[in-house]
């Protein structure tokens, strides 16, 4: 039996807020749209924006490595190039990250939450064509991928640990429903065609590691279940979900099929 897409999702600063979608156009050998567009770069760390190669997420401000990330709440309007940050539920700011005083704006504001010694500032790194994805270190072609996860696994995994799951913590572009556990880890090198014969064709190219960052709780910014461990515990290995390449442009929305093609080398 196909499966489903029960959700959609775009973070468009990395390690920041996701945002629901119900549905979103891909192109070919492109990520979703604004999804990782920025990057909370390290100060005196190995980002350059004028000789930019991909780089490890610990080059990054993310949630492995910064959980209060967790406590900011961001929207993002990529017409406009506005970012909106909320704190408690109180707006904090709204700037314009296509200029120069709205980026500093933001970066400031992440100074501050995070507490940053004086002088230290991240900086704001964007790279036109590619996104910060978590495989970004394996390549040009990883930052153009996009993740799936399949929510029978996290049940699997819920069940062996006994305790429930934001599915969040695993930050993925597309959330499956409607197949077996694991299923998805056969799918190396095989296509998978998302949302029927209008729909988007993909090469499913690598497994997704899983880090620190899904320790945290995505609503309480606590660091509270150490998944990596008990993911390795349970099963011998750190996986949750897999990153595929778009071959052909299209549509997906929630509650399109998910249907495996025939298998092609990767």
């Amino acid at each position: 039996m196909p499966g489903t897409i029960d959700s959609l999702y775009r973070y468009p600063v990395k390690g920041l807020t996701p945002e629901r979608l119900d549905r979103v156009t891909l192109e070919a050998g492109q990520a979703f749209p604004a999804d990782r567009r920025f990057a909370l770069a390290k100060p005196f760390g190995a980002y350059d924006a004028d000789d930019f190669v991909p780089l490890s997420k610990r080059e990054y401000y993310v949630l492995m490595n910064t959980d209060r990330l967790a406590g900011l709440v961001t929207t993002f309007d990529a017409e406009t190039c506005t970012m909106r940050v909320a704190v408690q539920g109180h707006p904090v700011l709204e700037a314009d990250l296509g200029t120069a005083e709205g980026r500093a704006e933001f970066v400031e504001l992440y100074a501050r939450v995070v507490d940053l010694p004086d002088g230290e500032r991240p900086v704001l790194a964007e790279q036109p064509g590619y996104n910060f994805t978590d495989q970004a270190n394996n390549g040009l072609r990883m930052m153009n991928t996009i993740s799936l996860v399949n929510r029978a696994s996290i049940r699997d995994f819920e069940a062996r640990i006994g305790r429930e799951l934001d599915p969040l913590r695993f930050r993925a572009n597309a959330y499956l429903e409607g197949l077996e556990p694991w299923v998805e880890r056969e799918w190396i090198g095989r296509e998978l065609q998302l949302g029927g014969p209008a729909g988007v064709t993909v090469r499913v190219v690598d497994e997704s590691e899983r880090c620190a960052a899904t320790e945290v709780d995505p609503t309480t910014a606590r660091r509270d279940v150490p998944v990596v461990r008990l993911l390795h515990e349970n099963y011998g290995h750190e996986i949750m979900g897999v990153f595929a390449e778009v071959l052909s442009a299209g549509t997906l929305a929630v509650g399109d099929t998910v249907i495996e093609a025939e298998v092609t080398a990767a």
